[in-house]
């Protein structure tokens, strides 16, 4: 009898190690991942009695908050509040009792204050009687370059339209605005019946303000491509460079028969211009010839060195992937080569080329988050500008900003009048390339508008991508836009 309880009362001993340890591992491991666990009730409900933490547009030497949680009147609560909630929607995204968007979801851990490297802060609230905070997140975003790209978006006449500015030497997100947008205010109710209603509203609406046109819409990106087949030509030498003719019949036969046309059925120069002029005049026929003796895949390949067909891009909010198909067929090689055919592209990436070229042929990783800090203002995370990739070389970086810099400073070139010094005076040079792309289904007047470019050009500070649909000719509608975004980002006017 004395055996059989030993054995019992050792067994319960074991069991209640056990039990003790798994108690300690749980609270010394496991913690975090069970807090934000999407079905744990209890941080649920715990999740509007603290103050999450801010976000900040401080990009460009001037700090903005844009998210912030204020208490409820006569409660213990807080609900999430978006000072200027249209213009920085893109960033922010909601934060509402169903889930989160943008930044709000991105950096969810942090703002919600349940990341590991926040637990000692944590405990220091808890046992200093300090209500428990979220960590501040600072954007890379600038307010001048968003409220300029917002603005801008908004009187272009409805149309729907996305932009992205980059510092093409660190790869910092400076704007990133879309229109039509959302007031995410709408979404932060603490009922769920209010937040029901408004949430199938957005949805329902036609107009699709909830899709954020400047990271996941993509658009045929016409003859802006021309920066990547030019780049492709100087660097595999089948373009000798840009002082190099080319045969740029009006119009061109291709081999299946078909008429690749310029626009306004123009002939390019004397029909062999030199590379340079093609470019700036955007001769379709110049750059099907050039596309044709590169081949798809070369196309392709020198594409992806620009960011495209990356499927797996974060910065951190998802990025679609602009897309260059490899085509075997050489007559249809030509009309990759002007952006058209199966060529989709997002204002995201355009802004990715030019950042590219910019910075002498090097491509910096995009990213959205400068840093985070703790409650007690100690940084907790910082951004460290990474290589992505390298697009071209120096000298074929070189070679195309000449050709850029002539889109918008020769009184031929298709921005001269919307980019050049009839727009902007002498004292700021754009480099930029122009895009009035076939959409498919467009009646006359309604391609979309596509603009590429970075400023200034002898020593860039900001690459910026445009793209109005349904806007019409790319140095008319998404030009401008770029030139606002520019001048309110360098402070020049």
């Amino acid at each position: 009898m004395n055996r059989a309880l030993f054995r019992l009362s050792l067994a319960c001993l074991v069991m209640f190690v056990l039990l003790l340890l798994n108690v300690n591992y749980v609270q010394a491991f496991q913690s975090t991942s069970l807090a934000n666990r999407p079905g744990n009730i209890r941080t649920f409900d715990q999740q509007f009695q603290y103050q999450r933490g801010s976000i900040i547009a401080a990009g460009g030497g001037q700090q903005v908050k844009i998210a912030e949680s204020l208490p409820v009147k006569g409660s213990n609560i807080f609900h999430r509040f978006y000072p200027d909630g249209p213009v920085y929607a893109p960033v922010t995204g909601f934060d509402s009792v169903y889930g989160a968007t943008g930044i709000e979801s991105a950096e969810q851990k942090y703002l919600a204050g349940t990341a590991s490297n926040l637990t000692v802060h944590n405990l220091i609230s808890l046992l200093t009687g300090k209500p428990k905070q979220g960590a501040t997140v600072y954007t890379t975003i600038s307010a001048k370059a968003q409220q300029a790209a917002y603005q801008a978006l908004r009187s272009d006449g409805g149309h729907d339209a996305g932009v992205v500015a980059i510092d093409p030497s660190t790869g910092a997100i400076l704007a990133l605005a879309s229109v039509p947008t959302y007031n995410p205010n709408q979404l932060t109710t603490l009922e769920g019946a209010t937040f029901d209603a408004a949430d199938k509203r957005l949805l329902a609406d036609p107009a699709q303000p909830l899709l954020d046109r400047a990271l996941n819409a993509t658009y045929p990106p016409g003859s802006s491509f021309k920066v990547v087949t030019g780049s492709a030509g100087f660097s595999t030498g089948k373009v000798a460079g840009p002082t190099a003719t080319v045969s740029a019949p009006q119009p061109l036969t291709l081999p299946n028969g078909h008429l690749l046309n310029n626009d306004g059925d123009i002939t390019c120069g004397d029909g062999n211009p030199q590379v340079i002029q093609a470019f700036w005049l955007s001769c379709n026929t110049a750059f099907g010839n050039i596309g044709m003796k590169l081949g798809g895949a070369t196309l392709h390949d020198y594409a992806s060195r620009f960011g495209w067909n990356d499927s797996n891009l974060t910065i951190p909010l998802p990025v679609s992937p602009s897309v260059v198909p490899v085509v075997s067929d050489k007559s249809l090689t030509a009309y990759t080569a002007i952006g058209q055919l199966d060529d989709e592209v997002t204002p995201f990436q355009e802004a990715m080329d030019a950042a590219a070229i910019a910075n002498h042929g090097t491509l910096m990783k995009p990213y959205l988050v400068q840093s985070v800090q703790a409650p007690d203002l100690t940084t907790i995370q910082s951004a460290n500008p990474t290589v992505l990739s390298q697009a071209v070389s120096p000298q074929v970086a070189s070679e195309m900003t000449q050709m850029m810099i002539q889109v918008t400073q020769n009184q031929a070139g298709t921005a001269y009048q919307t980019a050049g010094p009839p727009a902007v005076g002498t004292g700021l040079v754009i480099a930029g390339k122009t895009g009035t792309a076939e959409n498919g289904i467009n009646n006359a007047g309604l391609d979309d508008a596509v603009f590429t470019c970075f400023a200034p050009a002898s020593n860039p500070k900001i690459a910026v991508g445009v793209i109005v649909k349904g806007g019409g000719f790319g140095a008319d509608a998404a030009a401008p836009i770029a030139v606002k975004i520019i001048e309110a980002y360098l402070g020049v006017h």
